[in-house]
């Protein structure tokens, strides 16, 4: 009997134990990320060819304290390599972990490689050649603290690779990953199987291996311990041989009830391939179908869903997700009443989506990210897409969008606010423009539990799709946090989606995908409107122009001319389109791309309405200087002043919370303000008084 190490993935520690004393090891113990366990040589050949779970085995051969790179060279000189491999057979050292001394696991690879190397050199024998890619031997050397480890890898490359995955897809689960997903599940091989997310089949190949008994490892084509001085071919071919015979029954077997499915025909040709390569296609079933569209695949049989739905990293990628998660489950909750559904996801905070009470939880990992299998019995029923906690949510949604829309659609807006954190626990702003939709979170304290603020969001979009069935397409998830440092109009994406609103009698275009802001700012609708009513044979100048809204307002209010500066090119073609919109051209309308203060410094001519709503803060490096509106709007203000028609008016907005107007030092520059801001603080911000400030500023 020898010493061997099964290593596995995180959480599959207790799976393996049962696996390896079941295929004949001994005095069997959990480890971290494995299992040792003592085996004569047939039993070793046996768990490297059917273990399903192990990533691979190693051989113990020797460990021992080490508190220098003296001592670790010794340690491994001490080991007599020969007993195990002769010098022919070429080598690579790989070294894992470090200590105070052993700092660096290159050095401590080579360091433990000399060692070798030498060992064979002072017995008489040839330096055995290193070759790290195509090494026949590999020996692992794991530090950990002070004490020194040494193997052989016994299994040779991992046995999670089965060898039949030559094009597994996007995002593949691993095969022993995937097998103990469906030991975990408490399939029965004897009940049907469904994996609706199926890929590149992954799931699906490894449930037929097991229910036909098929070795794991049989079309691999050689393992380490071959190379090993102890292998015993006579024994290692009678153990395959066993196998193969197993094998060679299933081809007679018929079709199991065992069926992957998935939306891409193109990823479902490789699930073919890949479950022609492993020997089980005659045992299985693929078909193209959406998961939320699924059904009982065999009759009134009672089955399993096991599955490994898509998951995103970063929160853009969750949002389709949400509702993929939450209609798959829907779909399931209604059809499949008396079936066991196990769902494997990365994201944990994902598997909230499917509201329904988990039986059973389990956190496995998938290569380093933590991951969650969560398994369900499913009753009868429809799927509660409220929760109780979710309620007020749901009631304030449907209590805003009763009085708002009717609202909206007596002024005539298309685009306006229906939720702005009005209860705390749901701290977002929700903005619909017409068809489309845009959630926007306020960025939660540093000390709040990230995981939860998820769930709460989560569940946030499954009531919004639920009281409105909207469109998910047209939905749009943004953050909003205070920016240091950066212009506000920070860019996302490039995709260039835009669409066209209602706001009185003008028309605007929307991008909600490329930019953090959308084009158009909501609470500034009634300055807008105002602009418009005081614009008739005005000349007008729009400082900090944007998109142009407020210029456009000016022109179909009967301007005389409008003069729009900013200086983004982006931005500026932006408000050229939004005047073709309306149908507004021709040489009166200016659109000037260039840094405002310093075209402010420059600017001859005089103007009868001015509007202005800068940023709170820029540093942008097309600036000639930083703009602080707190600590510069006098100055701006003071230049203003300069291209100010005597009877002009300027009307200046910004969105500090903490801006002040000092009276008294406007009336030292010859200006006087009047504060409009509640005036011009729309039905829909009614609840958020500070959204921003707005002024009327006049020659005193």
């Amino acid at each position: 009997m020898l010493p061997y190490f099964a290593a596995c993935p995180k959480g599959l520690e207790y799976l393996l134990v049962k696996e390896i004393e079941d295929l004949g090891g001994v005095e069997v113990r959990e480890s971290l990320a494995g299992v040792r366990f003592k085996a004569d040589h047939a039993t070793a050949y046996t768990i490297c060819l059917w273990s399903r779970l192990a990533s691979r085995i190693l051989l113990t051969v020797h460990s021992d304290e080490v508190h220098s790179p003296q001592d670790l060279y010794d340690v491994v000189y001490r080991v007599n390599w020969n007993a195990y491999f002769d010098s022919t057979k070429s080598i690579a050292v790989e070294f894992s972990g470090t200590n105070a001394f052993i700092n660096n696991t290159q050095f401590g690879a080579l360091k433990a490689k000399d060692a070798i190397v030498d060992k064979f050199r002072d017995q008489g024998f040839d330096r055995p050649n290193v070759d790290k890619q195509q090494a026949a031997v590999r020996i692992e050397c794991r530090m950990v603290n002070n004490k020194l480890s040494l193997a052989i890898n016994f299994s040779g490359r991992s046995l999670q690779q089965r060898g039949y995955r030559t094009n597994a897809g996007a995002a593949p689960l691993r095969e022993n990953l995937a097998a103990a997903v469906l030991l975990r599940s408490g399939w029965d091989v004897s009940k049907p199987l469904l994996d609706p997310f199926c890929g590149s089949g992954t799931l699906v190949i490894e449930a037929a291996l097991m229910a036909a008994n098929i070795a794991p490892s049989l079309t691999r084509n050689a393992f380490a311990f071959e190379s090993l001085k102890a292998f015993k071919p006579e024994v290692w071919q009678e153990i395959k041989a066993s196998a193969q015979a197993i094998a060679d029954e299933s081809r007679d077997r018929k079709q199991l009830c065992i069926r992957g499915s998935d939306m891409d025909s193109r990823v479902l040709n490789v699930a073919r391939d890949n479950a022609h390569r492993a020997g089980v296609e005659h045992l299985v079933s693929f078909e193209v179908c959406d998961a939320l569209s699924i059904k009982p695949p065999f009759g009134n049989q009672k089955g399993f869903i096991v599955t490994n739905p898509p998951y995103g990293e970063r929160l853009g990628e969750l949002l389709p997700l949400i509702f993929v998660y939450h209609g798959f489950a829907k779909a399931v909750k209604a059809k499949f009443s008396g079936w066991n559904l196990s769902v494997f996801s990365s994201s944990i905070e994902l598997l909230t989506a499917i509201r329904l009470a988990p039986d059973h939880k389990y956190k496995l990992f998938n290569g380093q990210l933590e991951a969650l299998l969560a398994n369900y019995n499913i009753g009868d029923g429809e799927l509660k897409s409220v929760s109780k906690q979710a309620e007020p949510f749901a009631n304030r949604l449907i209590k805003n969008n009763k009085t708002l829309s009717k609202w909206a659609k007596s002024e005539g807006i298309d685009a306006y606010r229906l939720y702005d954190a009005d209860l705390p626990d749901y701290n977002l702003a929700i903005d619909r423009y017409g068809e489309h939709w845009i959630v926007q979170e306020y960025a939660a304290p540093k000390f709040m539990d990230k995981s939860k603020t998820m769930r709460r969001l989560i569940e946030a979009f499954i009531v919004l799709d639920h009281v409105f069935e909207i469109d998910t397409d047209k939905l749009k998830y943004k953050v909003r946090e205070v920016k240091k440092g950066e212009n506000q109009y920070e860019k996302l994406n490039e995709q260039r989606d835009k669409f066209v609103v209602n706001e009185y009698n003008a028309k605007f275009l929307i991008n909600t995908s490329d930019y953090l802001d959308n084009g158009l700012f909501l609470d500034h609708r009634l300055t807008r409107h105002k602009v418009q009513k005081l614009a008739q044979d005005k000349d007008f100048l729009n400082l900090f122009c944007y998109t142009g809204s407020a210029s456009v307002h000016a022109a179909l209010g009967g301007a005389e001319s409008t003069t729009s500066v900013d200086m983004s090119k982006t931005y500026l073609e932006w408000a050229k389109e939004n005047f073709r919109a309306n149908g507004l051209n021709g040489p009166a309308h200016q659109f000037i791309q260039m840094d405002c203060l310093t075209w402010l410094a420059y600017c001859q001519s005089t103007y009868d309405l001015i509007f202005i709503d800068p940023p709170t803060f820029s540093n942008s490096k097309r600036m000639a200087q930083t703009l602080d509106i707190n600590r510069d709007y006098a100055q701006l203000l003071q230049n203003l002043k300069r291209i100010l028609r005597e009877d002009g008016l300027i009307i200046f907005s910004n969105n500090s919370r903490q801006f002040k107007m000092d009276h008294q030092h406007l009336a030292k520059i010859g200006l006087v303000a009047k504060d409009i801001s509640k005036e011009t603080i729309p039905r829909d911000f009614k609840g958020n008084q500070k959204i921003h400030n707005c002024w009327e500023v006049r020659h005193a």
